[in-house]
């Protein structure tokens, strides 16, 4: 879905971009109707989604294209709000897993558990829109707007949002978090694309172009495959064992 590979986009210094124009919003659209049925579209399909895993693959690399660290391991997601990683393999500097990706990782099982998770949803009491218009993203005809967050907060973007016209699905975001990340992670600017497996829209990849302190600008790019949806039946939470180094896990 990516204009760019991850090494044609260090001879630019940038995150890729779309090539489609955009068009002219459809007649009877506005920004609340968009919000009301984002909203409403994912309650159902939060009812509907009780547990998925996925294969990560977490890597910082330079502008030249070389990878300074990487971990690779499983993200566990189980209803309502529980998320849990176990890393299979890590390599690279260990300072920058535990500068950069480790608190990515950390930040994102938070923001899975209770408050946190409501306070990060796309909704009106978080964000006004502005719509631009269509584009095509892909396959999909997405709505495109620009997203301004109500507050100051880390786990809130400021930036563009591409929602699917038919069942108004976030397929797209790019932008950069309303605050500051940590000290030091001085900007993140990020480009999340999604995919629709088993009729969920689950993550497909990012790539954020990131200043960090003391580093210069690197590349974080995270890769989401084997998606295995709503296969746990039952409802306690499954037995993570470790497979070699950390699990990092959250509930609320």
């Amino acid at each position: 879905m990516f204009a760019a590979d991850t090494r044609a986009q260090s001879d630019h210094d940038e995150l890729p971009q779309l090539g489609a124009v955009v068009e002219p919003l459809r007649p009877g659209i506005n920004e609340g109707q968009v919000l009301a049925e984002l909203a409403a579209h994912n309650e159902k399909r939060k009812s509907s989604l009780h547990d998925y895993t996925v294969l990560r693959t977490y890597r910082v690399i330079d502008l030249r294209g070389k990878v300074h660290a990487e971990e690779i391991g499983r993200m566990k997601f189980l209803s309502p709000d529980k998320k849990t990683f176990t890393v299979s393999s890590e390599s690279g500097s260990g300072l920058v897993r535990n500068m950069a990706l480790n608190p990515l990782i950390k930040s994102e099982i938070e923001t899975a558990a209770g408050k946190e998770h409501h306070d990060s949803a796309i909704s009106a009491d978080n964000y006004s829109l502005n719509l631009l218009g269509e584009q095509q993203v892909g396959p999909y005809r997405c709505f495109v707007a620009e997203a301004r967050p109500k507050r100051q907060d880390k786990y809130l973007f400021e930036g563009k949002l591409w929602i699917d016209v038919d069942d108004y699905s976030v397929v797209r975001i790019e932008g950069h978090p309303a605050k500051k990340l940590s000290f030091w992670i001085q900007r993140a600017d990020f480009v999340r694309q999604y995919q629709k497996i088993e009729g969920f829209w689950l993550p497909q990849k990012d790539q954020t172009l990131v200043q960090v302190r003391l580093y210069g600008k690197k590349v974080l790019s995270i890769e989401h495959r084997d998606h295995v949806v709503n296969a746990v039946q039952s409802k306690e939470p499954p037995t993570i064992v470790p497979e070699t180094a950390i699990a990092l896990s959250s509930s609320h």
